[in-house]
C-alpha cells in the first residue's frame, strides 16, 4: 500500500524520505501512454507507448519487470479507466490522482517531464489520491450514469412535445399539470389518431383531474396543422422510445445489483423498512427493490434519512460502493469531498473567502437535490432547511442542508446504527419557545430602564 510523505533527520537537517521505493509514474493521454520508472530500473526508464490494448498489455508486463508495485496517473477523462483496471488486475496499486494538484512543475512541459514529475511525487508520499470504488460498484455506476443520460433526452422531448402542441395554440399543459401523464397521453393520442372532437378528447382525461371537462376542452381548440401535428408524434414516438430504454437499464441494474448483493454478507431479515407515504414514490423512479439491496451493501436503512429516495440512493451505491467509509477517515472529510463545505482562504489570521469551490462532484449533486424538497417538509430536517433559509438565503440552506444529510449518511454507515432525527437540531416547537423567552428577557430589560 502506498505511504504518506515522512520527514527523517540528518546531517543537513529534516529530508523528505522516499516511502514508496517500487513507484512510477504514467502520463495518460488518448493516443499514447509516456511511463516513468526510477533509473536503477531500466537504462530506459522513461518509455512512451502506445494506447492499443497490446501496448497496455506490454506498459503491465514491462513494470512488473521493473519490479513495481505502485503506480500514479492523473484521473484524465476517460482514457486512463482501460489501463488503471488492467493494473489493478496485474496485482499493481494504482493511485489517481488530480490534474491540479500536481501542475506546479515549472518550466517546459513535456510527456515525459510530467511522468517522471508523478513518479517522483509518489516516491516521496506526497500525492493526495482520488476516491474510486471498486468494479462491482463501477459497473452500476456506469448504468445508473446512462439512466440519467436517458431520462434527461426523455424530459427533452417533453419540451418538445409542449412546443408543438403550444405553436397549434393548443394549451393543454395550462390545465394538465403533466402532458406525458395518463390523463395528457390519452389526449393526445386520440389527436394524433385524427379525432377533433373537443367534447370528446376531454372526457378522455381522468377524474382526478382538477380542470373541469369544459376548461380542457376550451385549451383543446387550436389550428391543427399538419407539419406540427407530425413534429408532435415524433416527439411522443422518441419519449417512448427513451422511456423504453431506461425501463431496459432498470432490468441491467438489478442484474447487476444482485451480483453485488451476493458478495455481502448482510442479513436482508434484520431489514425494517421505511414507512412511505401514499404515492410517494417518483414518476421516474426505478421499479427496483432498492431499500433491500442498499441494507444489504451498507447494513442500514438510509431511507429514514429525509430526502434520499429510491433513484438517490441507486446512484449513491454505484457512486461510493460499500467501503467508501474506509477511504474517508471522518464525516467532514467526507463531506469535503463532496465539495459540501466552504474552501476557507486565511491569511494573516483573517479569514478572505469562505465560498463552495466551482467543482463538479455528482455525490454532492446528489445530496443537494435531496436537499431541495425539505423546503416543504416537516420534519426536524425540514426546520433545519427553513432556519438556514431564514438566516442565509435558499442556495446557502439547500449546501447546509445537504451537508447535514451527507454527514448523517456517513454516520449511519460507519456506525450501522438507524437514523435518529433528534440529531438533526431542534424542532420548530422548542425554536418558537426559546425566541419567545429571549423577547422576554429583553422586554424585561426595557421595563427596568424605564
Amino acid at each position: 500500500m502506498a505511504r504518506n510523505a515522512k520527514m527523517i533527520k540528518s546531517p543537513d537537517g529534516n529530508k523528505l524520505a522516499i516511502v514508496n521505493p517500487d513507484a512510477a509514474g504514467i502520463d495518460i493521454a488518448d493516443t499514447e501512454m509516456q511511463v516513468c520508472v526510477p533509473e536503477d530500473r531500466d537504462g530506459e526508464n522513461n518509455r512512451r507507448f502506445g494506447s492499443f490494448t497490446c501496448e497496455l498489455t506490454n506498459i503491465v508486463s514491462w513494470l512488473k519487470e521493473c519490479h513495481i508495485t505502485t503506480v500514479a496517473m492523473e484521473a484524465t477523462g476517460i482514457y486512463y479507466l482501460s489501463l488503471f483496471l488492467k493494473l489493478q488486475d496485474a496485482g499493481i496499486e494504482v493511485i489517481l490522482v488530480n490534474p491540479l494538484d500536481v501542475k506546479n512543475l515549472s518550466g517546459h512541459k513535456t510527456d515525459s517531464a510530467d511522468a517522471e514529475w508523478l513518479m517522483l511525487l509518489h516516491r516521496y508520499g506526497l500525492l493526495k489520491p482520488c476516491y474510486q470504488p471498486g468494479n462491482a460498484a463501477r459497473q452500476i455506476r456506469n448504468l445508473t450514469r446512462q439512466r440519467n443520460n436517458l431520462l434527461r433526452s426523455a424530459e427533452k422531448q417533453i419540451l418538445y412535445i409542449q412546443k408543438s402542441l403550444e405553436l397549434m395554440n393548443i394549451k393543454l399543459s395550462t390545465v394538465i399539470s403533466d402532458v406525458t401523464g395518463l390523463s395528457g397521453r390519452r389526449i393526445i393520442s386520440a389527436i394524433l389518431a385524427g379525432n377533433r372532437v373537443l367534447e370528446y378528447l376531454a372526457s378522455l382525461a381522468m377524474s382526478n383531474c382538477k380542470a373541469s371537462k369544459e376548461e380542457i376542452a376550451l385549451s383543446l381548440e387550436g389550428t391543427w396543422d399538419a407539419d406540427l401535428l407530425f413534429t408532435l408524434k415524433q416527439s411522443i414516438e422518441a419519449y417512448d422510445f427513451f422511456m423504453k430504454k431506461i425501463t431496459d437499464c432498470d432490468q441491467e441494474i438489478e442484474k447487476f445489483l444482485k451480483l453485488y448483493q451476493a458478495q455481502m454478507d448482510t442479513n436482508e431479515e434484520n431489514l425494517v423498512r421505511y414507512k412511505r407515504k401514499k404515492n410517494s414514490r417518483s414518476k421516474n423512479a426505478p421499479v427496483i427493490d432498492i431499500e433491500l439491496y442498499a441494507f444489504s451493501v451498507w447494513g442500514v436503512n438510509v431511507f429514514d434519512i429525509p430526502g434520499l429516495k429510491d433513484t438517490a440512493v441507486m446512484q449513491l451505491i454505484g457512486e461510493l460502493g460499500h467501503d467508501f467509509t474506509e477511504k474517508f477517515e471522518t464525516a467532514e472529510k467526507f463531506s469535503s469531498w463532496c465539495n459540501l463545505v466552504p474552501n476557507n482562504k486565511i491569511s494573516g489570521e483573517k479569514l478572505l473567502s469562505s465560498r463552495i469551490m466551482k467543482k463538479k462532484n455528482i455525490v454532492g449533486q446528489i445530496f443537494r437535490t435531496a436537499a431541495s424538497p425539505m423546503a416543504r417538509d416537516k420534519s426536524e430536517m425540514g426546520y433545519y432547511y427553513r432556519r438556514m433559509r431564514a438566516k442565509s438565503g435558499a442556495l446557502q440552506a439547500n449546501v447546509a442542508t445537504a451537508h447535514k444529510i451527507a454527514k448523517i449518511f456517513y454516520t449511519m454507515v460507519k456506525t450501522k446504527h438507524t437514523y435518529d432525527s433528534s440529531k438533526v437540531g431542534l424542532v420548530e416547537k422548542e425554536i418558537t419557545e426559546k425566541k419567545i423567552a429571549k423577547l422576554e428577557r429583553a422586554l424585561a430589560r426595557l421595563r427596568n430602564v424605564s
